[in-house]
């Protein structure tokens, strides 16, 4: 169904994704209305698919972040602290920021200092998103993803937005319990979205979800 989600707005994107069941929960439809794709993509916005941000990133379709969004519902309350890993263009931190108002904190970590530039850039063509960061309830920083963001945390819940070779100790670290980590992991030739919980008792489970096909969560390159 997501190939029928596009639109020629932002309202247009949010409205097809919830009508095709892609979005199920008026909460994220709320907060994907309230933040324009169009600040943060550099073409196709309001296509449901992924777009390339350059540096070797793309921000993932929409139809994938309202799914990360859903699963990490839950754990996204009005004062919750959130790790966004893989920030890119900084979209899905704007989405994540919305559902945690009016006093959650979010903060998103990229490896690549153009990226944490892009972010700051994006979220400031709203006066929403300007006013975020210069309230501390949104910021960016550069950092390695794989290890998480420990100054911010500890987190109610992580998103990583891109694929893992392995679920990375520090990360589950930094969760709270009870937390929920949105994550893909590489298996072999293939990669597939995980749920990790942390439960209240401090035990891990780890639910398989489905194939996805996201860049790797890797050393920054030498140039950045």
């Amino acid at each position: 169904m997501a190939w029928r989600s596009s639109g020629s707005s932002n309202a247009g994107l949010i409205n097809n994704l919830a009508r095709n069941g892609l979005i199920k929960s008026d909460r994220v439809k709320a907060a994907m209305l309230a933040v324009d794709r169009g600040h943060y993509a550099p073409a196709a916005a309001y296509d449901d698919s992924p777009q390339s941000l350059g540096f070797g990133a793309t921000i993932s379709a929409p139809h994938m972040h309202a799914n990360a969004c859903e699963s990490l519902l839950p754990f996204l309350n009005s004062d919750s602290r959130v790790l966004d890993i893989g920030s890119g263009s900084g979209y899905l931190t704007h989405v994540l920021a919305k559902l945690v108002e009016p006093n959650g904190k979010v903060v998103g970590v990229d490896h690549i200092q153009g990226l944490v530039d892009m972010a700051r850039e994006n979220m400031r063509k709203s006066s929403d998103g300007k006013q975020m960061l210069e309230e501390g309830r949104v910021k960016f920083v550069k950092a390695d993803g794989r290890l998480g963001y420990p100054d911010g945390g500890p987190y109610d819940a992580i998103h990583v937005g891109a694929a893992a070779a392995n679920l990375h100790q520090p990360l589950v670290d930094q969760l709270k319990a009870p937390g929920r980590i949105f994550i893909p992991i590489d298996e072999g030739f293939l990669q597939y979205i995980y749920v990790i919980d942390k439960k209240s008792d401090g035990s891990v489970h780890k639910q398989k979800l489905y194939g996805v096909s996201y860049v790797p969560l890797t050393d920054a390159p030498a140039s950045s």
